[in-house]
Order: structure tokens, then sequence, then C-alpha cells
């Protein structure tokens, strides 16, 4: 253990600083500071000494320089354990600084305020460009086996905890912790600066802290999230989100924010299992359940609607790992709150990202994400869709872009019935989702079928008419897709082209 027996101190945000500056000063440290920080320090009747007093000159250039001094850096990266450090410290008055208390100043931020302005000035910008504190920062972490470095005001009350707890020393090992979230916050740093000279629309998911994950899709691998989990919701209960937890949860926030009525729905591994509609919230999650009862064992469930008590009393008879809502009744957060593992996690309103990203061989992909529903609505077959017809095709073509492709879903009344996906030919998806529907009684008769690609050949629709189907909504660009469509005009068939796929890979 290592005691700190110094601190550099300047920090952009303030708010949580004084019971720290005042726990260093009760532990004998003594505090260094520049501008508005000493000032605060002052302010609180703690003896602290100038950093310009250390190096002899003031902050000038407006500002620009107040740190980047030989004695400032010496102070940080000299090696206590080094001979050779040790005496160059010495000849030229070096102070050994053990704790570096540094933030960055908000650049996102900034650029967010002009966001849909018209900037003919970029000088607020350019000065929110932070150039001592990145170096400090990668300095102190560097440096880590002599000095602690904290970067970021989330990361007060730890350090806070560590003077209380550990009489103002640090382990080697809690040191490298705070270097490596240091560097992280840098690298994140910089990727923004980038980002905004590049003029690129979208943060990449490294623009965001590293949170560890226990594993990640298995035991024996480890894994980590990139991102900001409290911008999208919050955790009312439970457990750590896990690797897969999220990669479900995702998926799930996804589905869901494509409907405005009132629906439920059911995630297994990514995939749509089991999801409905209705006016009542109990009866979407009793019809999106009856789906496939089976496969909602252990699954991910999502409402776009507030969860009332008599719902969470239906739903807290299944194993589930998480529930997703916009709200929660306090009766249902006590029911479902008996679970002590059970995740409950409350969704916020917002903006849902443009990009996607997949790690893909030894680099990264990068797609808009897919938001849309049809392209066109062209009706081709024996007859027109019936305004019940659509609205179940509409619903079902959702469903469908949210399945592995291969991917068909089968609906019926704005329920989800029969569900093929990830199968290697599509006639495979049809036979499975037909087999479902089959295996817990579900009446295919008047239900409709949304296919994710077009029907290569015309045997897909013929078995689905066999088993009651007769609406029929895909995207068409087959060379045979006059197959498919002559079918349906003999057997009075309803089929939509969308020109629109929605592959999901």
């Amino acid at each position: 253990m290592k005691k700190i027996q110094s601190a550099l101190i300047s920090v952009y945000y303030k708010d949580g600083l004084e019971p720290i500056v005042k726990a260093l000063h009760d532990f004998g440290v003594v505090l260094y500071s520049t501008g508005g920080t000493q000032e605060y320090i002052e302010n609180l009747n703690i003896p602290v000494v100038p950093v310009e007093s250390l190096t002899g000159y003031p902050s000038i250039l407006g500002g620009r320089v107040k740190t980047l001094h030989p004695l400032v850096f010496g102070a940080i990266l000299g090696k206590r354990s080094d001979p050779a450090h040790v005496t160059d410290m010495q000849e030229y008055k070096i102070p050994e600084i053990d704790l570096v208390m540094v933030d960055l100043y908000p650049f996102e931020e900034t650029v967010k305020s002009f966001e849909g302005k018209d900037l003919h000035d970029e000088s607020p910008i350019i000065e929110k460009i932070d150039i001592g504190g990145p170096s400090m920062i990668r300095a102190a972490a560097k440096n880590h086996q002599d000095v602690l470095v904290v970067a970021a005001k989330n990361d007060y009350s730890h350090l806070l905890e560590l003077l209380k707890e550990q009489q103002c020393h640090t382990s080697l090992e809690q040191r490298r912790q705070m270097a490596v979230k240091a560097f992280d916050i840098c690298s994140a740093y910089d990727n923004a600066i980038s980002n905004y000279f590049n003029q690129t629309n979208f943060i990449t998911p490294f623009n965001y802290p590293r949170q560890s994950l226990r594993y990640g899709e298995n035991p024996h691998q480890s894994a980590a999230f990139y991102g900001n989990l409290p911008e999208v919701f919050d955790q009312l209960h439970g457990k750590e989100l896990s690797y897969n937890n999220l990669v479900d949860v995702e998926a799930a926030i996804h589905l869901i924010r494509e409907f405005d009525a009132t629906t439920f729905a059911i995630i297994k591994h990514t995939n749509v299992c089991g999801i409905a509609q209705s006016v009542v919230l109990e009866e979407a999650w009793k019809r999106a359940l009856a789906g496939d009862p089976e496969s909602a064992f252990g699954g991910v469930l999502v409402s776009n609607a507030s969860i009332d008590d008599s719902t969470a009393r239906a739903i807290n008879e299944l194993f589930f790992e998480v529930l997703i809502a916009p709200s929660f009744d306090d009766e249902a957060l006590t029911i479902l709150k008996t679970k002590k593992n059970r995740i409950l996690l409350q969704l916020k309103q917002s903006a849902l990202p443009k990009k996607q990203f997949k790690s893909m061989l030894n680099g990264v992909l990068i797609q808009n994400y897919d938001n849309d529903n049809v392209n066109e609505w062209k009706e081709v077959g024996g007859r027109n869709a019936t305004a019940v017809e659509k609205a179940d095709m509409l619903f079902a073509n959702l469903v469908c872009k949210h399945l592995k492709s291969n991917a068909i879903a089968l609906v019926k009344n704005l329920q989800l019935i029969g569900k093929g996906c990830g199968q290697t030919s599509r006639i495979d998806a049809l036979r499975h989702a037909i087999e479902k529907a089959n295996q817990f009684e579900l009446d295919l008769k008047g239900a409709v079928l949304a296919s994710d690609a077009f029907f290569p050949f015309d045997d897909c629709v013929k078995i689905a008419h066999a088993a009651g189907i007769d609406s029929f909504i895909q995207p068409g660009g087959s060379i045979r897709d006059a197959d498919s469509v002559n079918y349906c005009k003999e057997n009075n068939l309803v089929m939509v082209i969308t020109g629109q796929r929605h592959f999901k890979h």
C-alpha cells in the first residue's frame, strides 16, 4: 500500500469535490491546484499551493498554458524506485505528486449545444479541446506504479471511499484499475474530437467509458461494454446485466419501438418468440405468451405500456430474466421484486442510434439501422386485402424484420402465432412456423404470412395456403415472382409486394 502525500487537483466539475478536499487536508496531504479549482479550495479555507508558484510561470495565453511545464510533469512521471529519476528530481527541485485529480473540458457537451445552429465562429468549440488535462491524465496513468489518477467526476465517490476506508493509502491494483479508466477516457475524448473535425454524424462505441462484464457469451470468454446505459434505461431491480442480457435487451428495445398501440413481446436469443397487441396490456401479455409458451421460459419481456398490478401478477407466474417497460405501478414493482435476481428496466424515451456496429474479421462493419417497414404497397394477388388483413400484414412485416433470416412470421388478429427464423432455406423457415402454430393449437385459417425476402419459387405460397393462410406480404424481386403471384390470382389470395427486403444476419 502506498500513502498519498501530495495531490494535484484541477477539475472542471466541482460537484462532490468538497468532501474529497477536506479528507485530503485532514490526512495532511499537500494540495496543488490552478485557476478556478485553486479558488474553490481557498474558499474552503484549506491551504493550497498554486501551480504557478511551482513552475514560476503564471497561467498564460488566455489559460491555454497552465500546467504544461517540466516541473509539473516531472512531479507526476518521476519513478520513485529509480535512482536516476530520484537524483534528477532532487537536482531540479521537483516534488512528488501521488494523486492527480483532473477531468476534461466538456467538448462533446459544447458540440451538442451548437447542434441545429449556424456556427459562424468555431472558437467556443475549439477552446474546449483540452490539452493539459489529457497530458496530465496520461502521465499519471503511465506512472500508476506510484501515482493514483482520477479522471472523471463519476469516480469522485470511489476516491472518497478509498481515502476513508484505507486511511489515504492505495494498492497497486487499485491504481492500475484507475489508470485503465483514465486511458479509456482519453481515448473516447480524442475520438469525439476526431469525429467533430471529420464531420461524422455518429458516435463509435469506443467514445464511451469501458464497463467490464462478468464474462461474454460463455463463461470462458472475457467481455466488456462501451456505452452509456443510463441514457437508455434505469435499472430498478435485479442482478448485473450480462453480455447475453444486453444483446437481448437491445433486440427487445428496437422491436418494441416499432409499435404505437399497446404491445407486449417476448424475446429469446434476440428473436421475438411471442408478440401481440391489445387494448388491455394483460391481454396483450397473455396472447404474446400463447404464441410460444415453451420458448418464453427464461426470456426477455418488453412492453411499450406501463406495467400494472394485474399484468404483473400474470407475468410473475413465469420465470424470465429481464422485463423492460416505460414505467411500473407501485404495486406491480412490489410483486415483481419478489425474485431478487429478476432484472427490471425502466425504458427512457431516448433517441435510437442511427448507426449499427458489428465486429468483423479484424475490423468493424457500420450500417444504418433498418428503421423502415414497406417501401410500397402493391397488391398483385387475386383480391385486395381487407382492413383487418392489412393491419395484420403490416404488423407481421415488422415482426419478421426482427427475426434472424431466413425468416417467416405468421400473424392473426395482431398476434404472432408461428415463426421460423435462422433457417438455411425459406421453405424450412415456413415449415417451422407452421409446426409452431400447430404445436400450440393456434388456428392458421385466415392468418397472414410475412417473409423477410422474396419467394424464390411458388412452393412457400402453396404450402402456406394448404395450411389455411390466404394473405402474403413479401418484398418481391425474384426472377420467378410471377409463379407466386399467379398462384395467388388463381386461388383468390392476397399478395402484397413491398419492394423492401429485411434481412437480419
